[in-house]
């Protein structure tokens, strides 16, 4: 039989898997990713790492805010999924043809290139050094060999950051 996970960490992801269960967020996910696109786009006890996206919806044409972990890695800034292919924000993404903004304490008008699954590997292990509540949503270890990354990433997108063209 296998052991329930009571330390504070193993609680944390359960409650996360609970609030992504299917791979969509609760209503309870929905009311704290509103607060922490507010929290992280003004800098209110955000974590360094921490930005809003603001892209433009796919249905709607109403801007859309959602709290993301920017990930650095080899010189350049990422943005990773950590639900997979079928969330809005990467649909909305690629419907926008990659244009958004990126908040941080200021606005800053940005271009999303998705990254080749081929290159993504480290960029995902990265990602989850920086981004302990997305561990419950990857089915890798934070501690996993490259090659653990390399089977899983063409499930999870991730976006390069570039300027905006002018």
């Amino acid at each position: 039989m296998k052991q329930a996970d009571t330390t504070s960490a193993g609680m944390l992801h359960r409650l996360d898997r609970w609030m992504y269960r299917g791979g969509r967020p609760n209503r309870l996910a929905r009311v704290l990713n509103r607060i922490g696109a507010v929290q992280y786009a003004h800098r209110i006890a955000a974590p360094r790492q921490a930005v809003t996206l603001e892209v433009v919806g796919r249905r709607t044409g109403k801007a859309i805010s959602f709290p993301l972990v920017l990930t650095p890695y080899d010189g350049q800034r990422y943005l990773v999924s950590m639900l997979g292919e079928h969330t809005n924000w990467v649909r909305n993404v690629r419907a926008a043809d990659g244009r958004a903004v990126l908040r941080s304490g200021h606005r800053e008008a940005v271009r999303l290139v998705e990254v080749e699954p081929a290159a993504r590997a480290a960029i995902l292990q990265k990602f989850l050094e920086l981004a302990p509540g997305a561990r419950a949503h990857l089915p890798v270890d934070r501690t996993a060999p490259l090659a653990e990354f390399e089977r899983i990433a063409a499930d999870y997108p991730v976006f390069r950051i570039t300027p905006a063209p002018a």
